[in-house]
């Protein structure tokens, strides 16, 4: 498969960008599928892109960690993965992620549309603008709202148990938390932990990317006392049950998905960059024309 580099306005184009594991590639009803290798300006992103269309709509798929589970959550380049699925078009981005539980009443199975994260990452390009740009975009409310009323309303279709709202700790992994920690997260009334929503979700919102995540519940972490401490084969067990459950979500979600209009999350960066663009090096612009095309040189600045 030869690598391109993507031009906005191209034939494959795409509406809907999803991001999660290899098990989504296989999407019931998903026609004219090809697949693209991108290249970015941040580098390689984790796999090939793969396009289709589903029910009517452009969609772009992702594997996060590559196919055949080869990167760990610390070494995904999420630069590239969202600047990737933003330079074929997309203009919504869902993210379905593994996560543990955090509270009895989210139990192993059901689904969690988080609105709120907490970052304990530690060693992750967590921004575009650096080198000569400075850009601070409004990260108050991570997650689109629109897009995860959306998410929430096909999950009771299709049978979820789901859970609106709710915060979602991202630790830096690869290890599990030790049970001081996930006490410690209780305590703080997160919902569910995770190690790979972040800084996909603030690298989403500098993109003016609509942005929400399927949390698909595989565990207690380690604080549940009368449950078997998280171990790989419990995970891998539920995930199995769980992937069913998210392909008939999203096949439920993405045509209102993508129909829905302009939200805030589109103009993320008119108020957001500070530099002054007279100072911004030309190859700085060029790298970042796929995400600030939509600006003036006069906008972005306050």
């Amino acid at each position: 498969m030869a690598m391109i580099k993507v031009r906005r306005g191209r034939a494959w184009q795409a509406d809907v960008g999803i991001i999660g594991g290899s098990g989504l590639y296989d999407l019931d009803g998903l026609r004219q599928v090809k697949e693209v290798s991108v290249r970015t300006p941040f580098g390689a992103p984790s796999d090939a892109v793969v396009l289709g269309e589903l029910d009517g709509v452009r969609i772009a798929f992702l594997s996060r960690h590559g196919r055949g589970h080869t990167r760990s959550p610390s070494e995904i380049n999420y630069r590239a993965n969202v600047y990737a699925l933003k330079s074929l078009g997309i203009r919504r981005l869902i993210s379905v992620s593994a996560v543990g539980s955090m509270k009895e009443s989210i139990k192993p199975g059901h689904v969690v549309f988080p609105d709120q994260f907490i970052d304990l990452t530690k060693q992750r390009e967590s921004t575009f603008f650096e080198g000569g740009a400075v850009a601070h975009v409004a990260f108050g409310e991570p997650i689109c709202p629109s897009l995860a009323s959306h998410l929430s309303s096909a999950a009771h279709s299709v049978g979820a148990t789901a859970h609106g709202g709710g915060t979602y700790v991202c630790i830096e992994g690869p290890q599990f938390s030790t049970k001081a920690e996930s006490r410690l997260y209780r305590q703080w009334g997160v919902s569910v932990i995770g190690m790979t929503n972040l800084p996909e979700a603030k690298l989403a919102r500098e993109a003016e990317l609509c942005y929400a995540t399927i949390a698909l519940v595989t565990d207690y972490d380690c604080w549940h006392e009368t449950e078997e401490p998280v171990t790989v084969e419990a995970i891998l067990a539920t995930l199995r049950q769980n992937v069913a459950l998210a392909k008939r979500l999203l096949r439920a979600s993405i045509p209102s998905a993508a129909a829905g209009g302009e939200c805030a999350c589109q103009r993320a960066l008119r108020e957001a960059i500070v530099t002054d663009p007279a100072r911004i090096p030309a190859a700085l612009r060029r790298k970042l024309a796929v995400l600030t095309d939509r600006l003036s040189p006069a906008k972005g600045k306050r």
